[in-house]
């Protein structure tokens, strides 16, 4: 793996780090008030009311995360946003101009967007998702004749939508993570100026083992040993809330599933 990872890097330093830049998009009331929980579905624990059609009544919001110094929408360099053929659902490859494919255990990422107030589905409500690949790297500047693991998509009549991509590495420094831009409607994922919330998702431990035992996952299974939720600059305030759940195998793919309250 490359040795950019080596130490905590400025996209690990947390909300306060990122504070001055994002309070340029968004108010400080907005950045606090996101003291809530996520209601995970699939195999994680406690999880309720991943069923998203009709009103369910009130869950907790998303907590507000930091986007770190690799997030391609347009506030830290490229702006991945804009260019045509982002709007997808597979990720793994890079479009547009650019070509290539990122390798590893595939993984499907399904999230259902509801309003935290009422409980009720939000379609059209669009997502920008990114990750770092098997290696640790980041597309676009770690790897920058790559565009890929960085999609967006609107919600279905459900809120849902799902993402094919692979399972990230373990990077020196942090726990297995991805991240995740929430915008009102598709027009608007253009500039995180209109994002209503960004945020990071974190990925069960026994899951990670799973994975990390195959082939070209080796740094990771050194860097998974290494730190731990209780640890990670991100998730050391709080996990449970942002802690996906997961199933399946690393032959047939993974499934990573959560319900995400958001304050609209």
């Amino acid at each position: 793996m490359s040795d950019h990872h080596d130490g905590p890097h400025e996209h690990d330093l947390g909300l306060a780090h990122d504070l001055p830049r994002l309070m340029g998009r968004r108010s400080l009331l907005g950045l606090f008030a996101g003291a809530g929980a996520l209601v995970l579905a699939g195999c994680a624990p406690a999880a309720t009311g991943s069923t998203v059609t009709g009103s369910t009544g009130s869950v907790s919001e998303i907590p507000e995360e930091t986007a770190g110094p690799y997030p391609g929408d347009g506030s830290n360099g490229p702006n991945v946003l804009t260019e045509s053929g982002v709007v997808r659902s597979d990720i793994r490859s890079s479009f547009g101009s650019l070509s290539g494919t990122a390798e590893g255990v595939p993984l499907t990422i399904t999230l259902a967007l509801i309003d935290s107030a009422t409980g009720a589905a939000l379609p059209g409500a669009t997502v920008y998702l990114w990750h770092c690949d098997r290696d640790g790297r980041y597309s676009l500047y770690d790897v920058e004749d790559q565009n890929y693991l960085r999609g967006v998509q609107a919600a279905d009549a459900d809120g849902r939508v799902t993402f094919t991509t692979i399972f990230p590495a373990a990077y020196s420094g942090r726990w297995p993570h991805a991240h995740v831009e929430i915008y009102p409607d598709l027009a608007s994922a253009t500039t995180p100026d209109n994002a209503t919330v960004t945020t990071q998702l974190a990925l069960p431990q026994d899951a990670c083992e799973l994975v990390y035992a195959t082939t070209g996952y080796e740094s990771s299974v050194r860097n998974l040993a290494q730190t731990s939720l209780d640890r990670d600059m991100v998730f050391s305030d709080g996990y449970a809330t942002q802690l996906a759940g997961v199933t399946g195998d690393v032959t047939a793919g993974m499934a990573a599933t959560l319900t995400v309250g958001v304050d609209t």
